[in-house]
């Protein structure tokens, strides 16, 4: 007989549902404290009712909540003798598996509940909730339920979003860092039901929640990377001889990306509403400060305060410009391919030395453009390297002076090689007077007289250099370089890589990189050291363009790595669709306990 390799296992969730084991008739009235309606705040990030109630003795408890006959799905139950933070985001949580159900011996005696209700101003909403009081997990004929009715008035004076917009999610943002954030960008992945969504680009709006007074205000948005998984769930069996499932393991989903410009106070938590759902929705333009011009690769990018000009033939920075000093751009144009920008590199001998700045148009690219994020992706083999793929993504903001790259290589064949490089910038010799960076291990700012080093003379530093900056003393500017994220992983071997470090070098240019492997620069400058089949190596970098303020020449650098290395932090929380199963179905590989199995509350008393 053919063993079974593929459990299901369905846990009962009973919330929501006709409770199963029919109850004795309303034993009683539920005693209800206090119940509201409330705004979106940080902690429940959404129009909600949140009610508070005392029960006649200690019990475990399931708890049923509907408005206007309506049962809701987003019911969150708390024992009460936890009081979260308003102004933070919330951390209790329970999924659809799990809302308003005891799973364990918890004994309530002053729960509260919070669920999701659209309320609209003015407007009468009958709320009825019911509790089950229970002796044990499972229900039981000997259970009590007891119910209570409230109608409650929606405040007619507040302002809420147009309800041809039928549906929102809430996203909060979190500030760490104590630095007020202004128009700064944020992205977040959206999922949606596909008869939720006509198109995304017309229908999405975000719109931010005042905390002082519960305004909203839109902000400026866009809408890209939508995908579409269409395909349906057929119940099948999984195996033969198994029965067909009742319940679907998925749904079909639209996903997209989201990108707007949020304002959040220092060290403080705020909601944004992204709403759609909404067929009849016109086309909304914003406009910023951000702009791009031409064709792919050779992109133009403004701001307020930069121009970033892209190579024509690989599309990597080729010329930046701090627009306060037009006459100072900073360039390179000294070797070969000539970009600012070099990295991901190989040396493979015989083959030539090989950088993503030197693909010409051989490249896969693509772009994005909008008001608060624009985009340019290259991606493929190195040039005469199918053993090593690679890719370089640069994002670009409105109104701040710097940009991102991010830059990844796969190893997919494993080749011998004299440089294995990444995170390379170079710039022509006399833009640049000094260098300076911190060292971790003399902890402290390293500052260097560039201009006067000896030609092919290396400054080394550690690998995980957090931020490294050239300078002109004579023109006051700068371009730095921070960063945010440095990693190095091998599927297939464990990591192998020749003494990795960061350095900057000199010549008729003047670059800083890392060396992943480079025997090409060591004692030994012919030996070879094997990239591994399966090794990936990944950068993230914000590069600055600033002016010099003051006597310390690298001052701006530490503010804004204070401000980057510390992004918002990201929060979303959904409704509930009625759609979503009363019933939790997961696929297990092989036989087993789930750990669910007669499950003995006593146990954790």
């Amino acid at each position: 007989m053919k063993s079974n390799v593929y459990r299901i296992v369905v846990l009962l969730c009973l919330v929501g549902l006709p409770w199963l084991t029919r109850a004795k008739e309303v034993a009683g009235s539920l005693k209800i404290t206090r119940m509201e309606l409330g705004y979106p705040v940080p902690s429940i990030p959404f129009y909600h009712f949140r009610a508070e109630m005392e029960l006649p003795e200690p019990s475990m408890i399931e708890v049923e909540a509907s408005v206007n006959g309506q049962p809701l799905r987003f019911v969150n139950l708390y024992r009460g003798d936890v009081v979260e933070e308003t102004d933070k985001p919330g951390y209790i949580h329970r999924p659809p598996s799990g809302y308003a159900l005891s799973q364990d011996n918890s004994l309530y005696s002053h729960p509260h509940v919070t669920a999701w209700v659209k309320w609209q101003p003015g407007e009468s909403y009958k709320i009825e909730l019911k509790v089950r009081l229970k002796k044990s997990v499972k229900p039981s004929p000997n259970d009590r339920i007891l119910s209570a009715v409230q109608t409650l008035r929606a405040p007619s004076g507040t302002r809420v979003f147009d309800p041809a917009w039928k549906s929102y999610k809430s996203v909060v943002l979190s500030e760490t860092a104590g630095i007020d954030r202004k128009n700064e960008a944020v992205e977040v992945l959206l999922p949606f039901y596909p008869d939720e969504v006509t198109d995304l680009k017309r229908e999405i709006r975000v719109v931010a929640v005042d905390p002082a007074d519960h305004s909203l205000s839109e902000v400026p948005s866009q809408v890209f990377e939508i995908r579409k998984y269409l395909e349906k769930d057929n119940l099948a069996p999984l195996e033969e001889g198994q029965p067909e499932r009742q319940i679907p393991l998925w749904m079909p989903t639209v996903t997209c990306k989201v990108a707007f410009l949020a304002d959040v106070p220092a060290g403080s938590s705020k909601v944004f509403l992204v709403y759609y759902n909404n067929d009849k929705a016109m086309v909304k333009t914003y406009r910023t400060d951000l702009r791009v011009q031409g064709e792919l690769p050779g992109l133009t990018v403004d701001n307020d305060l930069l121009n970033i000009v892209l190579h024509p033939a690989s599309g990597h920075i080729d010329q930046v410009t701090l627009k306060s000093s037009p006459e100072n751009p900073f360039y390179h144009r000294m070797e070969t391919n000539g970009a600012i920008h070099w990295n991901p590199g190989i040396y493979v001998p015989p083959r030539a030395w090989t950088h993503t700045a030197d693909w010409k148009l051989d490249q896969q690219m693509h772009s994005i453009s909008g008001p608060a994020l624009a985009t340019g992706e290259f991606w493929g083999h190195l040039r005469n390297m199918p053993e090593v793929d690679a890719s370089v993504r640069y994002d670009f903001f409105p109104g701040v002076p710097y940009f991102f790259a991010t830059t990844t290589m796969r190893i997919n064949e494993t080749v011998q090689c004299l440089a294995l490089r990444n995170a390379e910038i170079v710039l022509k010799r006399e833009l640049i007077t000094h260098a300076a960076w911190y060292d971790v291990i003399r902890d402290r700012v390293m500052t260097y007289d560039v201009l006067h080093m000896a030609d092919l003379t290396d400054l080394k530093m550690e690998a995980d250099v957090p931020w490294i900056t050239f300078y002109n003393a004579e023109t006051g500017l700068g371009f730095a370089g921070i960063n945010l994220g440095y990693t190095n992983a091998s599927l297939e071997s464990r990591q192998s890589l020749l003494n990795p470090y960061f350095y900057i070098t000199g010549g008729p240019w003047i670059y800083w990189t890392r060396a992943l492997s480079l025997s090409f620069l060591a004692s030994n400058m012919q030996q070879v050291i094997p990239a591994l089949k399966g090794s990936m190596f990944s950068e993230k970098w914000a590069y600055l363009i600033y002016r010099i303020d003051g006597e310390t020449p690298y001052q701006p650098v530490l503010a804004w790595r204070e401000r980057l290395a510390n992004p918002l932090r990201i929060q979303l929380v959904e409704d509930v669709d009625p759609r979503v199963s009363h019933t939790l179905v997961e696929v297990y590989m092989d036989e087993g306990k789930s750990g669910w199995e007669e499950r003995e509350t006593g146990k954790h008393e």
